[in-house]
């Protein structure tokens, strides 16, 4: 039987919060789902009672999609095992678990699959708006690496997806997000990655880094797949280099590439487990701040984006993330997700703790993204903050967005999953 946590019971604070504290929302119920029936269970229970539905896994949605204020929250958590064939290169991952879970089971065995950069993400979350990593640029964004999807419908029906079984659905899957049902196991092909890394970062004094930053872009635009350029500006510092994965020693023969940027204020080269580069960017702080993002898609970095991005309000965080290779080998219509031209990804975040600040640090991000709106092709759908339905034009093109509608009427005709960057079902 589910375990339903009311909000008189002892944990049911510590499961309600997610990444961002500004989230305070008091779910009527947490339903905490150790398997598939579990989550029928609670998607009837939720229907007979008129309630709202949020699914959680990892929590790291900006708006907290997964805590219905007064409705009932489908914690994933409890699901969080990975079960690996290397002979076969597949992993079957239940839909509550973490990144870091998927990499401490494939990479005893020198395998992986793409993943975000912060290991107490949620895989569902991440690979249903898509899933960037690491390992795109060689193999594949997240949700291209999936075979089948198993999901419940909000009717507690349990269906199979692939290119085989409801392939509609699949492609849906592919980018469309938690709006068809709640996936509750990925089939994941895995690949021969070794289980090493290098991470290379080089500091720039911000104020004297534009031209830095151009020499930077002209360099990735010819750098090899194993190589995904990153760039950051924060406090006052413009961070740039790449993350390798594969072969280390090809990795430091890259690094002399770099030399061509000039003389940094510092540098640091850093061979490492690829599990701990999954986890460098993880805190351990994460679920103490309050938190705002906006994100861009670039087809290309100009001079006019360089510029904007260097003169980013200091308290909002600027990262800049380089696309292409394999991600760009996947036609636009193959998958919902879209934006396959994408040569950068940006996202500006801004963190504080003290509630006074929120207008003021929200305005702050809005205004350094604004600053970089003429120049962007698109939007992440897993970097929309509060943007509604405007959002959902940026980040996907009208015909793969009719289809995604099309499949919402089909699968979701209540629209009973719209806790999440929701896609309504077409006017009947």
């Amino acid at each position: 039987m589910v375990d339903l946590l009311q909000p008189d019971d002892a944990g049911y604070d510590d499961a309600r919060q997610v990444w961002n504290t500004m989230v305070d929302r008091r779910p009527a119920v947490i339903a905490r789902c150790g398997g598939v029936d579990d989550v029928r269970a609670a998607l009837a229970y939720a229907r007979e009672r008129g309630l709202e539905v949020g699914v959680r896994c990892g929590g790291h949605s900006i708006v907290g999609h997964a805590v219905p204020d007064g409705g009932v929250m489908l914690d994933l958590t409890p699901m969080g095992s990975v079960r690996v064939d290397p002979e076969r290169r597949r992993a079957w991952v239940q839909g509550g678990a973490l990144l870091g879970a998927l990499d401490a089971a494939t990479q005893p065995h020198g395998l992986a699959t793409t993943a975000g950069n912060v290991s107490h993400t949620g895989v569902g979350g991440l690979t249903l708006g898509g899933g960037m990593g690491w390992l795109a640029r060689r193999f594949g964004l997240s949700c291209d690496n999936v075979v089948a999807f198993e999901m419940v419908t909000a009717s507690g029906e349990v269906v199979r997806a692939s290119t085989d079984d409801n392939a509609e659905l699949a492609w849906g899957l592919r980018g469309g997000g938690g709006n068809f049902g709640v996936v509750t196991e990925f089939e994941f092909a895995l690949h021969d990655t070794g289980t090493q890394a290098l991470s290379v970062e080089l500091d720039f004094a911000a104020e004297a880094a534009t031209g830095v930053l151009r020499t930077w872009r002209d360099l990735s635009a010819e750098a090899p797949r194993e190589a995904t350029y990153a760039a950051t500006v924060a406090g006052g510092v413009a961070t740039l280099g790449f993350v390798w994965v594969g072969d280390v020693d090809a990795g430091q023969a890259h690094v002399e590439r770099l030399r061509a940027l000039g003389t940094p204020t510092a540098r640091r080269v850093v061979p490492q487990s690829y599990v701990d580069l999954q986890r460098r960017d993880d805190m351990t702080r994460g679920h103490t701040f309050r938190r705002y993002w906006k994100g861009h898609y670039f087809r290309e970095l100009s001079d006019g984006v360089i510029d904007a991005f260097v003169a980013h309000h200091p308290e909002v965080g600027a990262s800049l993330q380089q696309y292409g290779g394999a991600i760009a080998d996947v036609a636009d219509d193959a998958t919902a997700f879209s934006q396959r031209d994408a040569a950068f990804e940006y996202v500006g975040a801004a963190r504080w703790t003290d509630p006074a600040e929120d207008e003021q640090r929200i305005a702050d991000a809005r205004e350094s993204a604004a600053r970089l709106s003429p120049y962007a092709s698109g939007v992440y759908v897993n970097a929309l903050a509060d943007e509604g339905a405007a959002g959902l034009t940026r980040a996907y093109p009208p015909a793969n967005l009719d289809r995604l509608r099309a499949l919402k009427t089909q699968w979701d005709p209540d629209n009973v999953f719209h806790l999440n960057q929701n896609i309504p079902p077409a006017a009947g």
